[in-house]
């Protein structure tokens, strides 16, 4: 069965390999779901990952399948599947249990522990394959009327998870209504947690240093968001004109960014770190008066990566709901099919080169 694979550690090694067929009973006690691969999303973390920056093969293999963004057909179910059926589409989530109370009780995008399990990027294969086969717990269906959305599914939910988790932590104001946020960075997270945001009614202005025009400002302001070119309109300009944010999205990649994100956040505001910088960038901010400010103005800073299974069936709500009252809009973000996993020097190309704003494997029809 072909699959595409790197050697963590070895930078730009990503390469086609031979994998065993996956069954339905490598999955104990039938719970076991074989999905047929139809395409597979990527991003800056499958980048980082074929340029060796993190990254890791499960136990006994010399290569990592990547691809963590999918979207599948439903093949064979083992006898204690009772959610979906040969024919239906899904999604399978990414974080995998470890030992941890958190993973027990199924939060396993929460462990407690320093070694985690995310397929395709750590300790655990991918979706960039043919088929794959998983327990019941972490496929998830996808509606009928959502298949033109695909792997935008996955996403999502570390959307939907960022937003929420914002909210839960906020109910230590026991009255927490955000009216103004800012979202930091439009590429596919920055721009889900947009409509996330506006579905829930928010005044929102989307970030980023592009000029007006790009197909992300267009899709930003298709959901009646504001889009603002750092470039023409600094954030301290922008707070200066708005006022400050009760709520901050912060998805640009760039720890600068998510830093200086700290000095435009409202009092009683939330910061919501999402993005993953692997690298070895310094950057200097005025510690004294954020600590002052943060402290005097009860201010909330929380990381949120991934999302558990809540995560992706709350985040397919919102795509369902956003269809609707934006139609057309979200879809625009699938800017760059690939066909066919032969192919995927020109998808890592298209990746790299990163004029697109989202690239997906079409793998198969179905």
């Amino acid at each position: 069965m072909k699959a595409v694979a790197v050697r963590p550690g070895n930078p730009n090694s990503v390469h086609m390999v031979d994998a065993p067929m996956p069954k339905v009973s490598d999955i104990p006690d039938g719970r076991g779901v074989l999905v047929k691969v139809l395409k597979v999303g990527v991003d800056a973390t499958d980048k980082e990952i074929n340029e060796a920056k993190y990254g890791n093969a499960p136990e006994g293999c010399n290569y990592l399948i990547i691809g963590h963004e999918v979207f599948g057909l439903v093949q064979e179910v083992g006898p204690a599947v009772k959610h979906v059926k040969p024919g239906d589409y899904v999604t399978l989530t990414v974080r995998r249990p470890g030992n941890s109370i958190y993973d027990i009780i199924g939060t396993n995008d929460m462990t407690s522990e320093s070694t985690y399990y995310e397929r395709g990027i750590n300790l655990r294969h991918g979706f960039m394959t043919e088929y794959v086969v998983d327990d019941l717990e972490f496929v998830v269906p996808m509606p009928k009327g959502l298949k033109h959305m695909h792997i935008l599914a996955e996403p999502m939910s570390c959307a939907a998870k960022a937003i929420h988790q914002a909210y839960e932590a906020q109910r230590r104001l026991k009255v927490w209504r955000p009216k103004v946020a800012y979202v930091l960075g439009v590429g596919q997270i920055g721009l889900l947690a947009t409509l996330v945001l506006r579905l829930r009614g928010i005044e929102v202005y989307s970030c980023a240093r592009s000029p007006k025009g790009t197909i992300n400002s267009k899709i930003v302001e298709g959901l009646g968001a504001h889009y603002v070119s750092t470039r023409e309109t600094s954030l301290a300009d922008l707070a200066a004109k708005v006022g400050k944010a009760d709520l901050i999205i912060e998805c640009t990649g760039s720890s600068a960014s998510a830093f200086g994100a700290m000095e435009v956040l409202g009092l009683n505001g939330a910061l919501v770190w999402t993005s993953v910088t692997g690298g070895q960038a310094k950057t200097e901010v005025p510690s004294d008066k954020i600590n002052l400010d943060w402290v005097l103005g009860n201010k909330l800073l929380l990381g949120s990566v991934n999302g558990n299974r809540e995560h992706f069936e709350m985040g397919i709500r919102y795509l369902s709901q956003g269809d609707l009252m934006y139609p057309g809009v979200m879809q625009q973000i699938l800017t760059t099919p690939v066909r066919g996993l032969d192919n995927y020097q020109e998808m890592m190309r298209l990746l790299v080169e990163g004029k697109s704003l989202k690239v997906f494997l079409e793998v198969a029809e179905g």
